[in-house]
């Protein structure tokens, strides 16, 4: 099933004619970048271990592995970017032909959030004499709930850029009739404002540090819902400007961080809403799969739903790995063994240097 939706997600014409379109320094030669994806899929399919035993069982690479794995790591964010948004357009329709009830009816949901990668291995010559951990970048993407796929990314590279600045680029693809949702992070003026210049609604998480409010009206009760009481009241950052509203929510329970009141900024009238935050659970792994990229996106999903009847969750379950031996170390004051390096910048750094 995720092979069939892969094909037509992004068949290798299409992949290539979007790295001619938005490249800036890579140029193809002997390697198509549309190999490297279809290399990339299989080790995201968990259908071979890694890039190196994927370049290792394909019969036709016409380049080094050296070569490739060059290809890899000179990939550029903007590509990735297109990438992401071409795809989800070619999905959407598969996905609207399985006739999935929206969460919210009447609006189109934006969920926005960063993604923050585990520290790297210190296997690059760079990181090799570093005690602090190595990060390496993070990403920003934007969720549609309804279709379950990310619309959007916006790669960082530096761990230590800000998601409050990189989110920024992926707020201009806000319209009227959206519903943008973001946790406390993302509560600042300037996105807030850009959303709102964009036409599009939004509900935010306040943060501790909210944006400073002018003026303040008086608490209105809403009522109660299933979890809580709600409060709302108008509020202006700005003098002039068209009141938000903060809604406040006193939970019957708390949350696992112990708050039993939350704060949430919108600047439409108060609404419940509920979204699934369901991923892809397993991959199926199938090496040979008929051609679907053509078809009709009902076709397709159809087959998608005939194929998902016979999926056996006990037989794809996976198994916990067990604890990690830990290897003794050699003594560091507490701030170097607490200390972090950007794994961008490490290798940034390194590149000036004379061996």
């Amino acid at each position: 099933m995720a092979r069939l939706a892969l094909e037509r997600a992004m068949p290798a014409a299409w992949v290539d004619e979007m790295f001619e379109t938005h490249r800036q320094r890579q140029y193809p030669r002997e390697l198509l970048f549309s190999t490297v994806v279809e290399l990339m899929s299989l080790v995201s399919l968990g259908l071979r271990p890694s890039l190196h035993a994927a370049a290792r069982q394909m019969d036709n690479l016409p380049v080094s592995l050296a070569a490739l794995y060059d290809k890899v790591r000179r990939t550029e964010p903007p590509l990735l970017r297109a990438l992401v948004q071409g795809s989800a357009q070619r999905l959407e329709p598969i996905v609207s032909a399985l006739g999935t009830a929206p969460c919210l009816p009447g609006w189109q949901v934006r969920i926005v959030d960063g993604n923050h990668l585990p520290a790297s291995e210190k296997r690059l010559a760079p990181l090799r004499n570093q005690r602090a951990a190595a990060l390496p970048g993070h990403s920003l993407v934007v969720y549609d709930p309804d279709l379950d796929l990310v619309t959007d990314l916006a790669v960082c590279e530096d761990a230590y850029e800000s998601e409050r600045t990189g989110v920024l680029p992926l707020l201009d693809s806000a319209r009227p009739g959206q519903l943008w949702m973001a946790d406390r992070h993302f509560c600042t003026r300037t996105i807030l404002q850009s959303l709102q210049q964009g036409r599009a609604d939004f509900i935010v998480r306040q943060d501790a540090r909210h944006p400073r409010i002018v003026h303040e009206g008086p608490w209105h009760d809403r009522g109660r819902l299933e979890t809580g009481w709600v409060l709302e009241q108008d509020i202006h950052i700005d003098e002039g400007q068209a009141p938000w509203r903060r809604i406040e929510l006193r939970l019957d329970r708390p949350t696992e961080s112990g708050e039993s009141v939350l704060w949430l900024w919108s600047n439409h009238l108060a609404v419940q809403v509920r979204s699934r935050y369901e991923g892809m659970l397993v991959a199926l792994p199938v090496e040979h799969w008929p051609a679907w990229a053509d078809d009709l996106a009902s076709t397709l999903a159809q087959r998608l739903l005939e194929l998902a009847r016979h999926i056996k969750p006990s037989q794809v379950a996976t198994s916990k790995r067990g604890p990690k031996v830990k290897k003794a170390r050699d003594w560091v004051d507490g701030a170097t063994a607490r200390a972090h390096v950007s794994t961008a910048r490490a290798i940034k750094a390194s590149k000036g240097k004379r061996p």
